[in-house]
Formats: C-alpha cells, structure tokens, sequence
C-alpha cells in the first residue's frame, strides 16, 4: 500500500462519493481504471519524484492507496496518532484482501481514506480490527457488485 500524500488526492476520493461504514470508522474510496494512462497532474509529479520502492510492506505493484483522516475531534495529537498507528496496522493485516479483489481488474488503481469517527480512540483495538475487517469486506463485495462502476 502506498500513502495519499496530497490534499488533491484526498479531495478526489472525497468527492467520489462512494463509502463503507462501521460504527468507528468510514473507508471512502475510489476505483480508478489507469489503462488510458495517469489520471491527474498529481499522480504523474508523485512517479517522478518519488522513484523509491513503496509502501507499508515494501511492495511497490499493488495499485492501492492509503490516506488517514483523524480530525481533532478524535482527541489530543498523541490520541489521535493512537488511532493512525492503529489504522497503518489494520490496513496492512486486510490489504490482501483487497489486492485479491484487484486481481480480477487489471489497470486499475483503489485509493482509500480511512476516517476516524470523534470515539474511536475509545475503542479496544480488537473491536476496531473486527470493524476493518468487515469494512474491507464490505469494500471488496461492492467492488465486485452489481452496479460494475469503475
């Protein structure tokens, strides 16, 4: 998984409009088809600047990426980086089930931002690992769904 870096690439998702939710967090996304080349300004000055391999496991191939949104709502900095640790964990553990997903659509890219409700610092971390485990769940059924939208 690489990281959603840029307010623009935030933005872009956002306004997507597409969403799972769970009682502590939201998981917007976005699904992008790449076969006609990069989508945006961005995306191109972000390959040609940064030509490190990336990524939370090292993997550069998979098509994924991740931004964290964990507003002051949530609590203090050191309550709200809690909930970005804990979130980069999660979305590690499940992040084979969505590159699984993406097998099946070649050229096409998912980004993801991952929004922290105000209690979700509250939460014990086996709760909030069974809610991204059903909401990448819940990602990967309506990828795969009926509505075929890109």
């Amino acid at each position: 998984m690489e990281r959603l870096k840029s307010h623009r690439d935030f933005v872009a998702v956002l306004k997507h409009r597409r969403k799972v939710s769970t009682r502590d967090l939201v998981l917007h996304y976005r699904l992008q088809d790449l076969s006609s080349g990069l989508s945006s300004p961005a995306d191109s000055q972000r390959e040609v600047a940064d030509p490190s391999p990336k990524g939370f496991n090292g993997s550069s191939d998979q098509p994924i990426y991740l931004g964290l949104a964990v507003s002051k709502a949530v609590g203090h900095a050191v309550e709200r980086n809690k909930v970005k640790r804990r979130f980069r964990v999660l979305a590690r553990k499940y992040e084979p089930l969505l590159a699984q997903a993406l097998k099946d659509r070649p050229g096409t890219r998912l980004s993801l931002v991952m929004r922290a409700k105000p209690q979700t610092a509250h939460v014990p971390f086996a709760d909030l690992d069974q809610q991204v485990e059903k909401a990448f769940v819940k990602l990967v059924r309506q990828m795969n769904g009926s509505d075929g939208r890109p």
